[in-house]
């Protein structure tokens, strides 16, 4: 099996040295990159091959297009009359549609969709998949296969993609977001920021930790230290003064408005 990787920036980088790391032989990994400098770094790093987009794609039978959103349609019109007629094509390009994809190839070439997060970059992401309309259950499970070297991989309905999009593809920002408002609260009660900034990181750790290992409902968590009248309860209580749960639920509503409006 050859794997292309059209474009290896930061996204497309966590991906090859995820496949790497998993297994995969740098012989069996070929790399698409215009910029001369980023080619001799990738050689050099990774021992991968790089070059052109048509020599890179006619001999893939895993194609990843890890490219801005815009150029994905150049990209497949340039590429569409090399790429494999049995070739898995998958794109990490947000607001993307299979059929957007399908419309640039050949008929019967199987692609799919994938919304990858930035935890990614340290193999801790989600990356969420969507089949297209010739992608068939052994496309998937070699798309699974290999995005699980990067995090968990979940496969939903593309109707679902932009929803998706709110709550993992932009999740981790809410999650940044909570531990910036924690970190600051923290430093105004008089905790050095140093020492502030592991509490506030420990325990945004450990609470994930729990989720994952536990399998219990976060609610089922939040209560289980909340006790009666404590410091917790009067803390959540504050918390649903300010209507947070609400906000939480209208800014995911928007960021999944804001993905459709970027799809269309």
């Amino acid at each position: 099996m050859t794997i292309a990787l059209v474009g290896v920036g930061v996204m497309g980088e966590a991906v090859m040295a995820g496949l790497l790391d998993a297994g995969i032989d740098a012989s069996e990994v070929v790399v698409v990159e215009r910029r001369q400098e980023r080619i001799d770094e990738l050689s050099t790093t990774y021992g991968v091959r790089c070059t052109s987009l048509l020599d890179a794609v006619k001999e893939a039978s895993v194609i990843f297009l890890v490219v801005k959103p815009q150029d994905i349609g150049t990209v497949l019109e340039e590429a569409a009359s090399a790429i494999p007629v049995d070739a898995l094509v998958i794109s990490l390009a947000a607001g993307i549609t299979t059929t957007f994809m399908e419309s640039k190839l050949p008929q019967g070439i199987a692609v799919a969709r994938v919304m990858p997060n930035t935890p990614s970059l340290l193999k801790q992401g989600m990356s969420v998949m969507s089949a297209g309309a010739w992608c068939t259950p052994d496309h998937l499970t070699r798309a699974e296969e290999l995005l699980g070297a990067i995090g968990r991989v979940a496969t939903v309905p593309e109707t679902l993609q932009d929803s998706v999009t709110a709550i993992s593809g932009s999740g981790p920002a809410y999650i940044f977001y909570i531990a910036e408002a924690m970190f600051d609260a923290g430093v105004a009660l008089g905790v050095e920021p140093e020492v502030t900034r592991e509490l506030v990181t420990q325990t945004i750790f450990g609470a994930a930790a729990m989720l994952r290992e536990t399998g219990e409902l976060p609610e089922v968590l939040r209560q289980r230290v909340s006790s009666p009248n404590g410091t917790t309860v009067a803390a959540i209580n504050t918390l649903d003064d300010h209507k947070v749960r609400e906000a939480f639920s209208a800014a995911m509503q928007a960021a999944k408005k804001r993905s459709e409006e970027l799809g269309a």
